[in-house]
């Protein structure tokens, strides 16, 4: 960690190896958001344990997908601490960041249709703590869309690299005027809109990275993994799995 009065927060990770901590460390990152898609929280906490150090905080989160798959409405909860399903109402999961005392950040908004709407998030403004203005994987407009919103609705902003590559890592950051040492101080800082600056990395590797980025959704988005998702009933985030005991019964949409 930083020690300092600021510290670099890459806010949206989806993988975490050795090779993706030593590309955040090149890259000055202090702490990683780690988001990985349909993995349940217990194991997201060991795994950002496994490589937090004195040098990099993990920060484990979730991003919880509400709706049905044609309709989902992403939420970045950090600060949970008892899972939460994915394929649940909106409110549901809304209810459950507040339940959990979790900050609510809203990733790629307006972005296809796996995003809050700008009407949404006006609608729930008083919920969310920040809104994403810069998405290393996105186009510059989808980018500008972002930035638009947060201003339009007088909410703070964060970057992050949204990294399903490991060569994406670092790409964007968060840079809080504040010192973040835990999990606990992170969400502090959303829920308190501290201070910050989003920044990036410029230049043509910058930009083709995000290219490259880019082009996964069409493997993020495909037919086999939303059958392999939906139709088993058995995937570690699916509302009716066993682990999470009836909880989510009423308010899963499959």
């Amino acid at each position: 960690m930083t020690g300092s009065e600021q510290t670099r927060v890459d806010m949206h990770v989806k993988i975490l190896s050795d090779e993706v901590v030593a590309r955040a460390k090149r890259r000055g990152i202090d702490v990683l958001v780690y988001a990985p898609h349909f993995t349940r929280l217990p194991e997201i906490k060991r795994t950002a344990a496994r490589y937090s150090d004195e040098e990099l905080l993990v920060v484990p989160a979730r991003e919880i997908f509400t709706g049905d798959w044609n309709n989902r409405r992403h939420l970045l909860a950090i600060g949970l601490s008892e899972p939460v399903a994915d394929f649940i109402t909106f409110e549901a999961a809304m209810a459950e960041c507040e339940r959990q005392a979790a900050a609510v950040a809203v990733p790629h908004p307006s972005f296809m249709n796996v995003s809050l709407t700008w009407a949404e998030i006006r609608a729930h403004a008083d919920r969310i703590d920040c809104v994403e203005t810069y998405n290393a994987k996105l186009l510059p407009h989808q980018r500008r869309r972002g930035q638009r919103i947060a201003a339009d609705l007088d909410l703070p902003g964060f970057g992050s690299s949204y990294a399903h590559l490991p060569s994406t890592v670092g790409e964007a950051w968060t840079l809080f005027e504040t010192d973040i040492d835990s999990e606990a101080a992170l969400v502090e800082a959303l829920e308190t809109a501290a201070p910050r600056r989003v920044q990036h990395r410029a230049g043509i590797g910058h930009r083709a990275r995000g290219l490259v980025e880019f082009s996964h959704l069409l493997y993020e988005n495909s037919w086999k993994k939303v059958d392999r998702l939906l139709l088993s009933g058995d995937e570690p985030t699916h509302p009716r799995n066993l682990v999470y005991e009836g909880r989510f019964d009423d308010v899963s949409v499959y």
